[in-house]
């Protein structure tokens, strides 16, 4: 890069002469800028210019541009890395956001499957409880039934004695109609006995 300033360095010193050359004749009037000292002091000045370019050229120009370029580089490696981090950072977004659509998808299948499971649940305790509450029913007809009839076979068996023992007295004695209501009271007082000793 400062091989370009060497190669501007002659027109920049024939450039720096001229405007010397123009400034002490105008400065001079009509003296010769040789006489009066003034083409010295141009040349001094282009040598001291050029010399100044030169050292600016030689050192400070590699370093300046030096710095310049890797401030680029770091600007532009800065820029591809936010890049990639914000592409990256969009990428797992979109990850973190299926995912929780299907977390979202999983636990609303869960949560139907719990209902479904809780109404057959509910409906088979519905069905076992009416399958016992009808086996109790069935049952407890069967023992009302037994009950019944154990009852009323008692009971014709009371009144088959209590007619056979009534009518065993009935022969062996003649009634007055006293003597039949006091028989019918004794019969009355037999079954009530023999209910309550069953």
């Amino acid at each position: 890069m400062h091989h370009q300033y060497l190669k501007r360095l002659p027109v920049a010193v024939l450039l720096s002469f001229c405007v010397s050359a123009i400034a002490a004749a105008s400065e001079g009037g009509s003296q010769n800028p040789i006489e009066s000292g003034t083409f010295t002091n141009a040349i001094a000045t282009v040598i001291t210019f050029g010399i100044v370019v030169l050292v600016l050229g030689k050192l400070v120009w590699p370093h300046v541009l030096k710095a310049l370029k890797d401030r680029e580089n770091f600007i532009r490696e800065s820029l591809e890395s936010a890049k990639r981090d914000r592409e990256e950072a969009e990428k797992r977004l979109k990850e973190y956001q299926a995912q929780i659509a299907n977390a979202r998808q999983e636990a609303t299948a869960i949560v139907e499957e719990g209902r479904r499971d809780s109404e057959v649940l509910r409906r088979k305790t519905a069905d076992d409880a009416k399958k016992e509450a009808d086996a109790i029913m069935v049952r407890a007809k069967r023992e009302i039934g037994i009950a019944r009839d154990t009852a009323v076979m008692d009971l014709y068996s009371v009144s088959g004695r209590l007619a056979a023992d009534l009518a065993g007295k009935i022969l062996k004695k003649e009634l007055d109609a006293s003597a039949h209501d006091r028989l019918i009271q004794e019969s009355i007082d037999q079954i009530s006995k023999l209910e309550s000793r069953n």
